[in-house]
C-alpha cells in the first residue's frame, strides 16, 4: 500500500477581490480579477502532493480549455494521472468573491464533476485497493463516497471524509464507517441541527457525532484552531497566528496536509499541528492552491 487516493472535484476559481458585496440591482467597480485552479477535491490533492506525498486523484475534468490546463496543472504538481477522465461537459468553475476582511463567498457549478459517478469508481478499484489513506468531501455525488466509503472499507483502507460543502442529506450510516470526519463548525451545525457558536456549543454538538459512531471526529475552527474529539478524549489544538490576505482555500489546505502528514507517522495530534501550522501560512497569499507551499518552502517557515 503506499501513498492518499483524493476522490472528488476539479474547478476553475474565478476570483473577485471586492470592497464590498454589491446590493441588489447595484453594479460597482472591483480592484482585482484572478484566475486558479481549484475544487475542494483537487485543492487537497495537491495540498498533499506538494508535501512529498504520491497522490492519485479520481476525476473528471471538462472538455474545454480549462480541462486541458487543468490536466497540464496536476502533470505540473507531479499527480498521478491514472484516476483522471476526461468528461463530455464544459469544466466546473468556482465564482469566488473576497472581501477586505479577507472573508470569502463562493459559487459553485459542478460541471463535468457530475460524471464522477459510483460505476466510475469500479474503474479504479487498482488505486482504491492500494491506498494508505482515501479523502473525500462533497462537492461530487453523495452515492459515488457512499460507494468509495463501501469500497474502502472491503479493502480495509481508513477514509478521511471532509464535508464540505454541507449537505444535510449526509447519511450518518456511511459517516459511522469513515476513520476521519473533518467538518468546520458551520457544516457541523447543520449536521447536528445544534448551535455552534462557541466552543462549550460545539463539544456538545461533536460529542453527538461521536456517539453516532464516528470514530476520530476533526472540527476545524478557523484562526481558533481544531478541536479533536473520540469517544474517550477531547483536544484543542491552537492555529498558528499571522495576518491573513486570502481564506479561500485554506479548509482543503488543512484536509491535504493532514492526509499527507498522518501516513508519515500516523500521530493524529501531530499531524493535526502540523497541518494547522500549514494551512495557516497559506492565508497570508491571495489565492487557492498557487498559496499552498511546498515542503522546501515550508522549511523557511518552521522549524
Amino acid at each position: 500500500m503506499s501513498g492518499i487516493t483524493v476522490i472528488g472535484s476539479n474547478m476553475v476559481d474565478l476570483t473577485t477581490y471586492v470592497k464590498r458585496m454589491p446590493v441588489a440591482g447595484e453594479t460597482l467597480e472591483a480592484p482585482a480579477f484572478e484566475m486558479g485552479f481549484g475544487g475542494k477535491g483537487a485543492n487537497q490533492a495537491v495540498a498533499a502532493a506538494r508535501l512529498g506525498s504520491a497522490v492519485n486523484f479520481i476525476t473528471v475534468v471538462g472538455n474545454d480549455q480549462f480541462g486541458q490546463q487543468q490536466l497540464a496543472n496536476y502533470q505540473a504538481q507531479h499527480i498521478s494521472m491514472a484516476g483522471i477522465e476526461v468528461g463530455e461537459q464544459a469544466s466546473g468553475v468556482a465564482p469566488i468573491f473576497v472581501d477586505p476582511t479577507s472573508d470569502n463567498r463562493i459559487l459553485i457549478i459542478k460541471g463535468a464533476n457530475l460524471a464522477l459517478t459510483p460505476a466510475m469508481l469500479d474503474q479504479k478499484i487498482d488505486l482504491i485497493k492500494n491506498s494508505q489513506l482515501i479523502v473525500l468531501q462533497q462537492e461530487i455525488a453523495l452515492e459515488t463516497n457512499y460507494h468509495a466509503i463501501e469500497l474502502a472499507q472491503h479493502f480495509q483502507v481508513p477514509v478521511l471524509l471532509n464535508p464540505a460543502p454541507a449537505n444535510a442529506d449526509l447519511d450518518m450510516t456511511y459517516v459511522s464507517k469513515v476513520a476521519f470526519f473533518a467538518p468546520n463548525e458551520t457544516e457541523l451545525a447543520t449536521l447536528t441541527g445544534l448551535p455552534t457558536s462557541n466552543l462549550a456549543e460545539i463539544k456538545i454538538a461533536a460529542k453527538q457525532l461521536v456517539h453516532l459512531g464516528v470514530a476520530n471526529l476533526i472540527v476545524t475552527l478557523g484562526s481558533k484552531g481544531v478541536l479533536w474529539v473520540t469517544c474517550d478524549q477531547e483536544q484543542l489544538i491552537p492555529s498558528q497566528k499571522v495576518k491573513a490576505v486570502d481564506t479561500t482555500g485554506a479548509g482543503d489546505a488543512f484536509i491535504g496536509s493532514f492526509a499527507h502528514y498522518y501516513i508519515q507517522s500516523y500521530d493524529v495530534a501531530q499531524a493535526l499541528r502540523q497541518a494547522n501550522q500549514y494551512a495557516a501560512l497559506t492565508v497570508m497569499h491571495k489565492g487557492t492552491q498557487k498559496s499552498y507551499p511546498n515542503a522546501k518552502t515550508l522549511e523557511k517557515y518552521v522549524h
